[in-house]
């Protein structure tokens, strides 16, 4: 079977490609404010708070990356792409803690916590995350998009393509347009990843057919000979848990819903849906292995899988629709990244040592400006990196080593700034010092090691306690004021009278995880199942959407 590229599926690209965009512009009239630019108003209902989670976290660097992997490696390195699925329950805990905070970036949060300079750390930080982040979403959708149309562009110029489209795109869009976007693409996303599958199993004569060629470990849920245990499992799930704190957009995603409880259904349960799909990406790889063994052929470059199941078993306008939806969905992506990118320059820098007091129309306008300014790094990025696999999980281990001074900051009221900043350093020298010795060569995006990450968690939390300890504590009242914020609703209808928010312990809504070790006093656990009622019910719940999502991949490994 050889469908090909047909003209049809060039005026389907032409005809989504046009509507989303203008949907996007049509929905920018509703932008007035740099409140509205950067969160929305946080009004985004659960359905948008899915949509969104799912569509900025799924872009083409993630059915790319996987697809290739396990066509390479077989159905056991879908837990590259599963290494958040065992913490996804914990998100249901985090969520509010953005929301909670009352600020529009991490950079504030981390500024509130640890003063005015570690939030310029964090903020540099996670300017470079958005850079890479960007890079890698682009280079995975180029490759897509390329392998898909036959060829007919380069990988760099489809890049190229997409980011002219995307800049104009999030220029005048916004959050609003982000969110809304993405929720559109999720939905074709989801749909086009399982479309693959059946017109698949029929060109390889189903799993018979696939069992005969492929060896048996490609159709193992674990496998330790490929590198899957248990240690490099639970290595990427700490890599997940502490790093998804520190990812810059985790106000957008957490924090732009109408009430905080959506915010946690969005982030979990759009987390779910990205676990679901990823199924159906990883039965692809398989798919294409078989395909190209029966047909005695190979891919040069694994990560080409994807665009090449998409060509060869589409019919005529449905190739183009998945390629108008990566297009699309990758379009989305950048904006919520490149949204972001204006916020943390706008409210990090801008407004603290260029313009103090700015009028609103100069808030969204440097938004705009400087999101566009920062993203065109992350298109040479683009250009620059090649395997998009590594670069994905690259983004994920840099956030884990800053996410030790949100998650631990969070969850210990003693740490401090040197601890922070010790912490932060020591874990990036162990990491890229271990890499070093292992390989010999000096690189920014190394091959990711679960050994060589732990020992650089475990050094970086080590001088994270150890430096919080032997140095003074952050004032007292700063502390307190952070903390105090993360114990009261930021949903609530009506204020008390001493004119705060309500405390949530009063309506069952108080956080698990806030200073952990109070966890140790008897205060902690009075009234603990009403207190916590909504993080421990809303925690056992997604665990057990766990056990339902490896049954369903379990399954279709036994057919």
């Amino acid at each position: 079977m050889n469908n090909g590229y047909h003209w049809l599926d060039t005026v389907v690209i032409a005809a989504y490609f046009v509507s989303i965009t203008a949907y996007g512009v049509w929905l920018s009239r509703k932008i007035k404010n740099s409140n509205g630019y950067f969160l929305g108003e946080r009004k985004f209902g659960w359905w948008i708070m899915m949509g969104q989670a799912f569509g900025t976290g799924t872009h083409a660097e993630n059915f790319v990356a996987q697809t290739g992997a396990s066509y390479q490696l077989g159905f056991a390195s879908i837990w590259y792409q599963w290494k958040n699925m065992m913490i996804t329950p914990f998100y249901w805990l985090l969520a509010p803690w953005y929301r909670r905070s009352e600020r529009t970036t991490v950079g504030e949060i981390i500024e509130d916590r640890y003063g005015k300079k570690m939030g310029v750390f964090y903020s540099v930080f996670a300017i470079l995350y958005f850079i890479f982040a960007q890079g890698a979403l682009l280079k995975g959708g180029g490759k897509v998009i390329a392998v898909a149309m036959g060829d007919m562009l380069t990988v760099n110029t489809i890049v190229m393509v997409m980011s002219l489209a995307f800049l104009l795109y999030s220029f005048f869009g916004g959050m609003v347009a982000s969110a809304h976007a993405n929720f559109i693409q999720a939905m074709m996303i989801i749909i086009l990843s399982f479309l693959l599958i059946p017109f698949g199993l029929k060109a390889v004569h189903g799993f018979p057919g696939m069992r005969e060629v492929l060896n048996g470990n490609f159709f193992s849920l674990f496998s330790n000979e490929l590198g899957m245990g248990a240690f490099t499992i639970t290595m990427l799930a700490i890599n997940g848990i502490v790093g998804i704190t520190a990812q810059p957009h985790m106000v957008s995603m957490c924090a732009t819903g109408s009430t905080e409880r959506a915010g946690r259904v969005g982030q979990t349960y759009g987390s779910f849906v990205k676990r679901l799909v990823t199924i159906g990406w990883a039965l692809t790889g398989l798919i294409v292995a078989a395909m190209m063994i029966q047909r005695g052929q190979h891919l040069e470059d694994p990560e080409m899988a994807f665009g090449f199941a998409s060509r060869e078993l589409l019919l005529p306008g449905l190739t183009g629709l998945m390629i108008a939806s990566i297009f699309a969905a990758n379009m989305s992506s950048a904006s919520n990244y490149m949204v972001n990118t204006g916020a943390l320059f706008t409210q990090n820098f801008y407004t603290k040592y260029m313009q103090k007091h700015p009028t609103t129309k100069q808030l969204l306008w440097t938004g705009r400006f400087s999101g566009v300014a920062l993203t065109l790094l992350g298109i040479l990025f683009a250009l620059y990196v090649e395997s998009v696999l590594h670069a994905f999980l690259f983004l994920e281990t840099i956030a884990a080593f800053m996410g030790i001074i949100v998650f631990g900051g969070v969850l210990w009221k003693r740490a401090n700034r040197y601890g922070a900043i010790t912490g932060v350093t020591m874990s990036f020298i162990v990491y890229y010092l271990l890499n070093y010795l292992d390989t010999g060569a000096v690189e920014i995006v190394y091959n990711w090691k679960p050994d060589i990450f732990g020992w650089a968690m475990l050094a970086g939390f080590g001088f994270f306690i150890l430096i919080s300890i032997l140095t003074k504590p952050e004032p007292e009242e700063q502390t307190k004021q952070f903390f105090d914020k993360m114990d009261r609703l930021s949903d609530a209808d009506s204020l008390d009278k001493d004119g705060k928010q309500p405390l949530a312990r009063k309506h069952g809504k108080d956080l698990i995880l806030i200073d952990l070790p109070s966890w140790f006093t008897k205060e902690r656990w009075k009234n603990f199942a009403f207190r916590y009622r909504e993080d421990w019910t809303g925690f056992l719940l997604a665990t057990a959407f766990i056990g339902v999502l490896i049954f369903i991949a379990w399954g279709i490994l036994q057919l």
